[in-house]
């Protein structure tokens, strides 16, 4: 069997590409997009096509490379901006991915993730390379990618069990159907009307308006959140001092 000879400069070569380590930040963003077929809204989120190797045609997640004189949070916001030209108002930190197979060359991603409402999705300028993709049914992503929105989801389907996160799915005013089909959307299910609208009622966390939603049906009543209750626990490292 023929082997390499081991010298110094192979082991020092070696050595110093593995402590090479590069930071990476990336968004998961959510929004809600009408079906006509179903009259009901899915979730979605935006996906970059890559153009460069590796994984050269496969859709990613948005993102880029954490600048050494940026905060993490600062890199979330300008990546995103520069991928795709969104600027949600809730930005969240999701977690830490870095296992060593998961590129071609030592990545660890800081991923963040957002909420937008459909208002704010098409105010913002529409990208050649950025399309919106079910949720539900997404195709093979590069890196792990597929494996990141899996975890999002997850968090987002807990989250919104104690939190009123779904207020960041919806417009300043809306209806408890609205707010139900939020929730269906998130949690991939139908939900009771009766026990949905008892369920909420007595959270606390709404407040009704005098104002109605007219149309084909009888009016239906507007809600707004609480906004002494805090969108979603970001944990005491969310005060800034």
């Amino acid at each position: 069997m023929t082997q390499t000879a081991f010298t110094p400069e192979r082991s020092e070569a070696h050595d110093a590409a593995d402590d090479v380590t590069r930071v990476a930040v990336s968004t998961v963003i959510f929004s809600l997009r009408r079906d006509p077929e179903r009259d009901a809204p899915s979730l979605v989120l935006p996906l970059v096509r890559r153009t460069r190797d590796p994984y050269e045609g496969l859709w990613a997640l948005p993102g880029g490379w954490l600048d050494i004189r940026e905060s993490l949070d600062a890199a979330a916001s300008r990546t995103l901006a520069e991928t795709t030209g969104l600027a949600p108002s809730y930005l969240e930190q999701l977690y830490a991915f870095g296992a060593v197979e998961r590129s071609t060359t030592r990545v660890v991603s800081i991923v963040y993730w957002a909420l937008l409402r459909t208002d704010e999705v098409y105010a913002a300028d529409a990208r050649e390379n950025v399309r919106w993709f079910d949720a539900a049914s997404l195709p093979r992503l590069a890196f792990d990618h597929n494996d990141i929105v899996d975890y999002a989801l997850w968090r987002l389907r807990n989250k919104v069990g104690y939190s009123r996160i779904a207020h960041g799915l919806l417009a300043d005013e809306f209806t408890l159907a609205e707010l139900r089909e939020v929730y269906e959307s998130i949690l991939g299910r139908r939900l009771d009307p009766a026990n949905f609208r008892r369920q909420v009622e007595n959270s606390g966390t709404l407040i009704p308006t005098e104002r109605f939603r007219t149309g084909s049906h009888r009016p239906a009543r507007l809600y707004r959140y609480n906004q002494d209750v805090e969108l979603a626990d970001r944990g005491p490292l969310s005060v800034r001092h």
